[in-house]
């Protein structure tokens, strides 16, 4: 199963947006991670909408959204309309996620939902029928460079485990090394989105570093 490595555009040079997802895309990127955090659900506060309008008019590669955000289904419909591929949502930030999500797939979007690392599987088994995507959190949502939870293992492979019966794909966020992409596709995990622990901020190229990330 091919990797999907998408890198998280918080992490890159905002002020040098243009040339960072034209280097992206051509070092293959899989799909572009935007998360936007409200200050609120997260103590941080991140990418908006304009961040979100200017890279979606600058590739036609697919783009998630992560709402970090109280009240997630405010926030699908400005979205949608700004071209976003998967819209992901945290459960306990939403009072009715199944309205939620069947909302983001009747806009003709893929949703997803994000655990967190103190959410168990057994509280959010119900929703797993109705999305794409299962985005599990490796460090305590908010900001970058934090060091990766080994606890949240155990929750990836029943989260593989379950995805044979529910069919959607398993990611993984938060502190992902080129060794964790190494070891986590193998117990299942398809995509990975990556910042400064893999990609971000090294002498290496994009166009080096994103080939050698999808080696097996």
């Amino acid at each position: 199963m091919e990797k999907l490595i998408c890198p998280s555009l918080m992490c890159t040079d905002l002020t040098n947006i243009g040339d960072e997802v034209r280097s992206l895309d051509a070092a293959g990127a899989d799909i572009f991670h935007m998360d936007v955090m409200d200050g609120s659900f997260v103590a941080n506060m991140a990418l908006g909408v304009e961040d979100y309008k200017a890279v979606r008019s600058l590739t036609k590669t697919k783009m998630d959204v992560h709402l970090m955000v109280n009240n997630p289904k405010n926030m699908v419909p400005i979205f949608a309309d700004l071209g976003a591929d998967i819209i992901y949502i945290h459960p306990e930030a939403d009072t009715m996620p199944t309205i939620t999500l069947a909302d983001i797939r009747r806009r003709g979007i893929q949703p997803g939902i994000a655990v967190n690392p103190g959410t168990s599987v057994a509280t959010i088994k119900e929703l797993l029928p109705l999305v794409d995507y299962v985005l599990v959190m490796t460090v305590n949502p908010g900001f970058a460079g934090q060091t990766y939870l080994d606890f949240v293992d155990p929750k990836i492979q029943e989260l593989v485990a379950l995805s044979k019966q529910y069919d959607y794909q398993v990611m993984v966020d938060g502190a992902i090394s080129p060794a964790k992409i190494k070891s986590l596709s193998k117990v299942g995990v398809r995509g990975f989105i990556v910042g400064t622990s893999a990609l971000f901020g090294k002498a290496e190229s994009y166009q080096t570093l994103i080939p050698r990330l999808k080696e097996d």
